[in-house]
C-alpha cells in the first residue's frame, strides 16, 4: 500500500473515530443536522420526523461505517437523484442561502460523530 493510501485511510478511519451521543445530537437537532427533515428513526422524543427519505433505523447494520460516511459525503454517488445534500462539499452546489456560502453544513468531526452514531443503528 502506498504510504499516501495508507495515510488517508488512517486519516479518515482510525483519527477521527467520532462519539456517538455527539452525532445522535446532531441527527436529531434540526438547526444543525436536519436529518430529520426527511429521514424518521428511533427518536420517539422527536416530534415531525420526515418521511421523505429512508427510515434510519438498522442503518448501522445495513451499510459499513466506510459506506455510512460516503453517503454523509458523496450521496450523489449512491443515488444520482438524491435530494441528500453532501455535508462536506462547499462548491458546485446551487440555490445555497448567502450565510451558507463556502461552508460545509457539517464539519468533519461532526461528520465522524454522526458517522459513528449511525453505525449503532442495527
Amino acid at each position: 500500500m502506498r504510504l499516501g493510501v495508507l495515510l488517508l485511510v488512517l486519516f479518515t478511519t482510525e483519527a477521527f473515530s467520532g462519539d456517538p451521543a455527539r452525532g445522535r445530537a446532531i441527527v436529531t437537532n434540526r438547526q444543525v443536522g436536519l436529518c430529520l427533515l426527511c429521514h424518521s428513526g428511533p427518536f420517539p422524543e422527536e416530534r415531525f420526523q420526515g418521511d421523505l427519505a429512508p427510515d434510519l433505523r438498522g442503518v448501522g447494520g445495513r451499510y459499513s461505517v466506510a459506506e455510512l460516511r460516503e453517503r454523509l459525503l458523496h450521496p450523489e454517488k449512491m443515488n444520482p437523484r438524491t435530494i441528500m445534500p453532501s455535508y462536506s462539499r462547499t462548491e458546485g452546489l446551487n440555490r445555497v442561502t448567502p450565510n451558507l456560502r463556502d461552508k460545509p453544513l457539517l464539519t468533519g468531526e461532526q461528520i465522524e460523530d454522526v458517522v459513528a452514531f449511525l453505525a449503532t443503528l442495527k
